[in-house]
């Protein structure tokens, strides 16, 4: 995805996208294990799985530092958002009174 509409995005969607992303990755890589313990193989098939064994291995784990970082985004997010609104409520409390 683009840097232009990651930021149209909010943040939750684009960890919901991500998650969703590293679960199918994991299952393909599930997919391809199994496969690879399974059945004899020539040594071709054998080679050109544990190719994609280790790109999606290498995929899962850069979806993992992105979530990483979306996360981190997303918890900055909320603690601006509950200072925003004590002081909101500081404010509030102070002109009622």
């Amino acid at each position: 995805m683009t840097k232009k509409k990651r930021e149209n995005l909010g943040v939750a969607l684009q960890i919901d996208g991500l998650e969703e992303k590293l679960s199918q990755c994991r299952r393909d890589l599930e997919a391809v294990n199994s496969r690879l313990c399974g059945a004899e193989l020539s040594p071709e098939a054998r080679k050109s799985l544990e190719k994609e064994k280790n790109s999606l291995i290498n995929r899962a784990s850069s979806y993992e530092k992105e979530l990483k970082l979306l996360r981190q985004e997303n918890r900055k997010n909320m603690l601006l958002s509950v200072a925003i609104f004590i002081l909101l409520s500081l404010v509030y409390a102070y002109w009622t009174m």
